[in-house]
């Protein structure tokens, strides 16, 4: 790495969080720094959304699946796109209709605080480790590629380093800080993205779009593969797509937090359905580069190509195949996208501790004489040292490392929209039946995760989705029958 490279990164690292903190202006207050103002424009929280749910994993594994499987993942977008929209029609109304700090402020309404406190822990619990594994597995290119770049950084370093970073701007600036700080990172990697694909079609040899047609690498879904352990096959894209909206961007902390911070339901609506070109863009120049690295190997598979996963392909093109001061660029936009998702892991952990559990929050403050906007950036500091502890516990194996993420995070997905739809359907569902379900739900499918491999393969995640909700309602409906049959002994109050 060259001193273009270094010039273009440290300027990154050092220019971004003080623009982001500028941006942000002065927190007075718990409801400034956890929701924002109410005053974010709709633009700047779509492009929030699109680099919260996107990753330093996306960037590099969404270009290494388009390698060996096309353009897959901008089939994945399609179901994404179906999601957003009926979250925007059923769920955000239900957000506007009343001031709330968290999306699981619905269930306590609806259901009584047992069932939005437990809502809330299984978020907190799925996004340690959701966003641990990406933490972990998002410092292993960094660190291969400052190597190859004669600079050694051990990944404990680097990693201390760029949460640290990461940290400042989100306690300095709180939500503000982290919507105005991911849309500017948002812009950094798809650009960067936008300039190596550019690249490599200079490179191109002629006829080579119609060797890409013919090798299947336009294709948007995957055709004759094992049904259960694809994510890219129609059902699973389009369906499990939607699905993954659905829970993500309808019932998820991480998500809700945008659109709560948002002037009114209209520029809610705008920030999500805005959200879905942005990551259809992002996902279409991703795994455009990826077929276009396929073509610059020489048309080899992953292995023959001399990579031993996916997920080194995008790297290694970065280190060798870039010229100055572009690399560098790349790199920076590699740690945009890793702090861009940490920031609204941060915020969103802390919004969902103060609003969930405020009883406790209320006597902790008052226990270390804290105000609550002070307890709030404490809780921040807290979470971050959570994430690194828990992801320096996690190895990478050879499954994409994105692809792992997901399905971490749909484990507690199912439970939590099928609970949602009940409240929304189904106006004699109670807590006494949805609680009991939705706590032997979580670890059931936690457990199918690790245990089901159909074909030698692990379960896609569009189907732990659809598994939790049904294993969800076949547990509630049995929690109702016992509930028939021993009224006195089941007997739970609502909240």
């Amino acid at each position: 790495m060259n001193s273009a490279d270094l010039i273009v990164m440290l300027a990154y690292l050092a220019g971004m969080p003080l623009l982001a903190v500028m941006l942000s202006g002065r927190q007075s207050s718990t409801a400034a720094y956890l929701e924002g103002g109410h005053d974010l424009p709709w633009w700047a929280l779509c492009l929030s959304m699109v680099a919260t749910e996107t990753s330093t994993l996306t960037v590099i594994s969404v270009p290494g699946v388009a390698f060996g499987s096309g353009m897959v993942f901008v089939g994945l977008a399609l179901g994404y796109l179906l999601g957003r929209a009926l979250v925007a029609w059923k769920f955000l109304p239900l957000y506007s209709a009343g001031r709330m700090l968290s999306a699981y402020d619905y269930l306590g309404q609806r259901f009584g605080q047992r069932m939005q406190r437990v809502a809330s822990a299984t978020f907190l619990g799925t996004r340690v480790l959701a966003e641990a594994v990406r933490l972990f597995a998002g410092m292993l290119p960094l660190t291969a590629m400052l190597a190859a770049t004669h600079m050694a950084v051990p990944h404990t370093v680097l990693l201390l380093g760029v949460v640290g970073i990461t940290l400042f701007y989100t306690v300095c600036g709180g939500l503000r800080a982290v919507v105005w700080s991911d849309a500017i990172q948002f812009c950094l990697y798809l650009a960067g993205s936008a300039m190596c694909a550019a690249l490599l079609l200079h490179g191109l040899p002629a006829g080579a779009a119609t060797t890409l047609r013919q090798a299947g690498k336009f294709n948007l879904f995957l055709h004759g593969t094992a049904p259960f352990s694809s994510a890219f096959t129609p059902i699973a894209a389009i369906g499990g797509g939607a699905l993954m909206t659905l829970a993500s961007h309808g019932t998820d902390q991480l998500m809700v937090q945008r659109v709560l911070a948002a002037r009114s339901l209209k520029d809610a609506r705008l920030a999500l359905m805005g959200s879905a070109v942005g990551v259809t863009a992002l996902f279409f120049l991703l795994s455009g580069v990826g077929i276009l690295l396929w073509m610059h190997h020489g048309q080899l598979s992953v292995q023959a190509a001399g990579f031993s996963t996916p997920d080194a392909i995008f790297p290694d093109y970065i280190v060798h195949g870039l010229p100055a001061g572009l690399r560098g660029l790349m790199v920076a936009a590699i740690l945009a996208a890793t702090m861009g998702s940490l920031s609204s892991t941060l915020s969103a952990m802390t919004a969902a501790t103060m609003g969930d559990f405020s009883s406790a929050c209320s006597a902790l403050s008052r226990k270390l004489s804290l105000t609550p906007l002070g307890l709030a950036r404490v809780l921040t500091v807290f979470w971050s040292a959570v994430l690194v502890g828990c992801s320096l516990l996690f190895a990478q194996g050879s499954q994409s490392a994105v692809l792992l993420g997901l399905s971490i995070a749909a484990c507690g997905y199912g439970p939590m929209l099928g609970t949602f739809l009940a409240g929304m359907a189904l106006p004699s569902a109670r807590a006494a039946d949805l609680l009991p379900a939705f706590c032997l739900t979580v670890p059931l499918v936690l457990l199918a995760m690790a245990a089901l491999h159909p074909g030698g393969h692990a379960l896609a995640f569009p189907w732990l989705i659809l598994l939790g909700i049904i294993l969800l309602f076949a547990f509630a409906v049995c929690a109702r029958l016992v509930r028939g049959v021993f009224p006195r002994l089941t007997r739970t109050p609502e909240a």
